[in-house]
């Protein structure tokens, strides 16, 4: 299914953006370059954009009430006060393997930070946690079981969560608590053909739909609730990453990173962040309850 043409707003030629976020109370689009270590933040109203230094790679993060972020570094949680610039830790270092580092990560409807991990090994095994961070800092496993747990987003009325395990290439769900952050009923909704494109990234519309990054098929991909796909969006650049809304309107993030000449040479636009119209408003976004 074609879809509206999605435009260029920011070449930011990151190694692998990600963690697209809309800051509503400061009219700013954040997102990470995970490999650069780096936060961004870009204003659509005025077009100034501003970089935050991690001191590690930062795979994701979340807004929280105290306007601080909650920030997955490499192998732990962080607050960050981007006024002062400063990083607070929450967590300690994860239990889990050498090989497998942080990844996807948002903030769900019972104020937690829920954040996956990915396998850095070759062999690519399953051997990545999902996690739910307390804002004291406690921190449970979840489910486990994932070579690259990414793609999570809530329904509207937050009793679903929709996740993803990029590498072997499906979307799965859970009936979700907000009161506990308990999961029940997991179920696989899609598992995608190479024409989708591997799951990466993922936000969920107003009408309960979820919309995921084909990474490897230049797409976004919107799934009915029940995993029936209902759209496929294409996109100009072949490796979209994570879609967020502002409104019913989309920003995509993308990556660079490990790519061949020759490709980055037909797009040379990869890593940067697009916009298009969504023609649906997004479901809210939940704050990391830390005040």
């Amino acid at each position: 299914m074609s879809g509206p043409d999605a435009e260029l707003v920011l070449d930011a030629r990151c190694g692998i953006g990600e963690s697209c976020t809309w800051d509503g109370a400061q009219g700013l689009v954040l997102f990470t370059d995970i490999p650069a270590k780096v936060i961004h933040a870009w204003a659509p109203a005025t077009g100034t954009r501003h970089c935050w230094e991690m001191p590690d790679i930062v795979p994701s993060f979340g807004l929280c009430r105290s306007g601080r972020l909650v920030v997955a570094l490499r192998d732990r949680i962080v607050l960050f006060d981007r006024a002062a610039a400063r990083i607070a830790p929450l967590t300690g270092p994860l239990d889990q393997p050498a090989r497998v580092r942080l990844n996807d990560g948002k903030v769900g409807p019972d104020g937690c930070f829920w954040v996956g991990g990915m396998d850095e090994g070759a062999d690519k095994q399953p051997l990545a946690a999902l996690w739910r961070v307390t804002p004291d800092g406690r921190v449970e496993r979840k489910a486990e079981g994932y070579i690259n747990s990414n793609g999570l987003a809530w329904s509207p009325d937050g009793s679903m969560m929709f996740h993803a395990d990029t590498r072997p290439g499906y979307v799965e769900a859970f009936d979700f608590d907000a009161a506990t952050g308990g999961l029940s009923n997991r179920r696989r909704l899609a598992t995608l053909t190479n024409e989708e494109g591997r799951p990466d990234g993922g936000a969920t519309d107003a009408e309960g739909c979820y919309w995921s990054a084909g990474n490897s098929a230049a797409c976004l991909n919107r799934f009915a609730p029940d995993g029936r796909l209902l759209a496929k969006i294409p996109l100009p650049v072949p490796r979209p990453t994570m879609p967020c809304f502002v409104g019913t309107t989309l920003y995509v993030t993308s990556l660079r990173a490990g790519v061949d000449p020759a490709t980055l040479a037909r797009h040379p636009a990869m890593g940067g962040l697009f916009r298009l119209d969504a023609g649906v408003a997004g479901a809210p976004v939940a704050l990391f309850a830390d005040t």
